[in-house]
């Protein structure tokens, strides 16, 4: 692995995990260096920012994209390299960092995540796509979805704290929403509390809505949980970061290439990212990104 990979740009987030970005790489750096590769940091202002600093320094080429935050910056990384030959590596620094969850990534310690991508070679994994953006875990389309708009509106608390106050509100307004999916051609009408469509199995820290969810299948796993009173969806919650949620009467899941989600007043979420008001058309891209794991 070395002896191919030289020359890497790290891009990092110096926002997440409430800082704790910027110390992940600090731990990273000296590893990577000590095994030969020339390493060009780069830590953008904002989103936009970043991304036109990673599109520059990949132009004057590069062996690698490093990206150092949680699952948002990823989903950043992924919009710069996928349908290149250019891998992407991860440094976690966020709060959910289901990516490198999924690729077995350290999530604690800098340089232990160095020393795993030191020691990984390129692999290929599938990418989900929303017209021309990209996203590796779930589209969120449900209950999550609009728990995610409002702390998004929320000014007061930071961190996971205003996600938890977020789902309370949520809990007393929330009702079941009536969906239309295309099922690669086939018409499913149904109310659903909650509808996700998943590359890979988890979100949100671990929560694991579409157990099962290959990224390297080629296939979308759509779940839909049918309504739930608000009691029923309280105890099944913590059944999620288990997978055990599979077994609930109201859960259904479809495995399909492409799929459009239409539902009034939901607007999608992946990678932890806005993605837009529904309808939403996911499209499964095999082999879409190669990453160090």
């Amino acid at each position: 692995m070395t002896g191919e990979i030289r020359d890497v740009v790290v891009l990092t987030n110096p926002t997440a995990g409430r800082g704790r970005a910027l110390r992940v790489r600090d731990e990273a750096l000296p590893r990577l260096r000590g095994a030969g590769w020339r390493v060009r940091p780069i830590t953008g202002r904002n989103a936009d920012d970043a991304a036109e600093l990673g599109r520059k320094a990949l132009a004057d080429g590069a062996d690698a994209l490093l990206v150092c935050g949680g699952d948002g910056m990823v989903n950043l990384g992924l919009q710069l390299v996928a349908g290149t030959e250019v891998p992407l590596g991860i440094l976690p620094a966020g709060s959910g960092n289901d990516v490198a969850r999924y690729l077995g990534i350290p999530r604690r310690d800098g340089a232990a995540a160095a020393a795993h991508l030191l020691g990984a070679s390129p692999t290929p994994i599938d990418l989900a796509r929303v017209g021309e953006r990209y996203f590796a875990t779930v589209l969120a389309a449900g209950f999550d979805a609009v728990v995610s708009e409002r702390a998004n509106r929320m000014r007061w608390p930071r961190g996971q704290m205003r996600y938890n106050l977020a789902t309370l509100a949520e809990l007393r307004a929330f009702s079941p929403r009536t969906y239309r999916l295309d099922l690669d051609g086939a018409e499913l009408h149904t109310r659903a509390t909650l509808v996700a469509v998943g590359n890979g199995p988890s979100f949100g820290g671990g929560l694991r809505i579409a157990e099962g969810a290959d990224l390297h299948d080629g296939l979308l796993d759509v779940v839909v949980i049918r309504p739930l009173t608000r009691p029923d969806l309280v105890r099944t919650y913590p059944k999620l970061f288990r997978g055990t949620h599979v077994h609930h009467p109201q859960y259904e899941r479809h495995r399909v290439t492409r799929v459009t989600v239409a539902a009034p007043d939901i607007v999608g979420y992946a990678d932890g990212e806005r993605f837009g008001a529904l309808p939403l058309t996911v499209e499964s891209v095999p082999s879409a990104i190669r990453v160090l794991a």
